[in-house]
């Protein structure tokens, strides 16, 4: 066991002296952390205090919260030099909201990806059988056509005026090479009418409209730029909090907006590929319950993030949690896995992460605090050892209540001219013939 290091995580019961366990190394942390554990076990406290030591020690970390605690205790923890590095993204922070655009792209690398993330995200929120292929193949040309113009990719709040207002569509259009896209919008929509074309545009914007009638929701899918640029957040090592407090933003919507936040780290952290590797900067992500916030592009980000020095620690509760796929690229991938105190369908999955020093009895049984690890230790997993944690500290509420003043001065908008900019962009023009565009010669 290291005697010092990057991340003091615990300690250790050796030989009756108390030892202090360490992540020996930046490239140790690069292969990621799963962490599971029941409510109340000391799995947020555990979190809680390794980011507040990333972020002590200057590097640069996102969180993604689900419930909003894992962010208050953060921006109570951030010490005075840093407090101009933080992003706090509060989608219920009606006043000044900030945008995040999934339709803004840099390459057409990034564009392929952005638009198979959300067609991905919405089989995510809504069960498959009402999403299918239909579905698929209108949502993603009517993404192609609005991002067809790099300089002005729209939002998803246009998706239904792509098939309701014919002057924005020939708009759009303009602005369109692709063949395979414009043959669509020219022929196949084009002359879809009747019922047929009045129950696909009803199947089509009954599922986004569900997030862009929403308020909320709306001003800030909706905002033509996105308020931060999480590849800047990642390469000039800020702090980039997300606070997707369910009960306060709601559980799907808190879905859809950490599902578009993962996806675009993901981007912001491929973009890297342009720098050598000596100049990609360590950057830590921390997602609680990831399950909600992940598709299965996520063994992706797993195998790939490494070379990027995009490192993540992920928790959530229960292995029922996560599909098969997932399931599996996670402890395919995943260079440390620590377990808090689990149930006993859990405890049989994870015995064979810890045999044969520990058994399911041991998984069931563990006191608050504690938990059976495996670590990544100087590029070699270690044998798992049961380790107790450190509390957390507690912070200072004033500091956290002037970080998110300045925060939304920085990164929001006013919510007037937020609501200006969008209901000039949605309004649709009155209703007129179907677009009579040139024939496009396919390739």
């Amino acid at each position: 066991m290291p005697e010092k290091g990057i991340s003091l995580i615990g300690k250790v019961l050796f030989r009756q002296e108390e030892k202090k366990v360490y992540f020996a190394s930046r490239d140790d942390r690069r292969r990621h952390l799963y962490v599971i554990g029941q409510t109340g076990t000391g799995k947020s406290a555990f979190l809680q205090e390794m980011i507040r030591q990333d972020i002590e020690n200057g590097e640069g970390v996102a969180v993604i919260d689900p419930h909003g605690e894992l962010v208050e205790h953060t921006l109570a923890n951030i010490p005075k030099h840093r407090v101009d590095d933080v992003v706090l993204f509060e989608p219920f922070d009606l006043e000044r909201p900030m945008g995040l655009n999934m339709l803004e792209y840099d390459t057409p690398e990034q564009k392929d990806f952005a638009v198979q993330e959300m067609i991905s995200i919405f089989y995510k929120l809504f069960p498959p059988e009402i999403i299918g292929p239909m579905f698929e193949h209108y949502m993603r040309n009517a993404m192609l056509a609005l991002m067809a113009d790099k300089d002005n990719p729209g939002t998803l709040v246009e998706i239904p005026k792509m098939f309701t207002d014919p002057q924005f569509l020939q708009e759009r259009l303009a602005k369109v090479s692709d063949p395979i896209v414009k043959n669509f919008w020219v022929k196949e929509w084009a002359q879809t009418t009747g019922n047929t074309r009045s129950d696909m545009l009803g199947y089509v914007v009954s599922k986004v409209g569900r997030f862009i009638e929403n308020e909320m929701m709306r001003n800030i899918i909706g905002q033509e730029r996105s308020g931060f640029d999480l590849a800047g957040v990642m390469d000039e090592g800020k702090i980039f909090l997300a606070n997707l407090s369910k009960g306060q933003t709601g559980e799907v919507n808190s879905s859809l907006l950490g599902l578009i936040l993962v996806s675009k780290m993901q981007m912001a952290a491929m973009k890297r590929a342009r720098l050598k590797e000596d100049e990609r900067k360590d950057f830590y992500l921390y997602v609680d319950e990831f399950q909600n916030f992940t598709t299965d592009s996520i063994s992706t980000i797993l195998s790939e993030a490494r070379k990027y020095k995009l490192n993540l620690t992920i928790a959530h509760q229960y292995i029922p949690q996560l599909t098969e796929q997932i399931r599996d690229s996670v402890f395919g991938n995943v260079g440390t896995v620590g377990a808090f105190r689990v149930g006993a369908t859990d405890a049989e999955f994870l015995e064979k992460q810890f045999e044969p020093g520990f058994s399911r009895f041991d998984l069931v049984n563990l006191d608050n605090f504690n938990l059976i690890i495996k670590m990544m230790l100087n590029n070699k997993t270690s044998s798992p050892f049961r380790m107790e944690t450190f509390p957390p500290k507690k912070g200072n509420p004033k500091i956290a209540d002037a970080i998110k003043k300045l925060s939304k001065l920085k990164y929001g908008r006013p919510k007037a001219i937020v609501q200006e900019d969008i209901l000039k962009r949605s309004f649709v023009q009155a209703p007129a013939a179907p677009p009579t565009l040139p024939p496009t010669k396919m390739l």
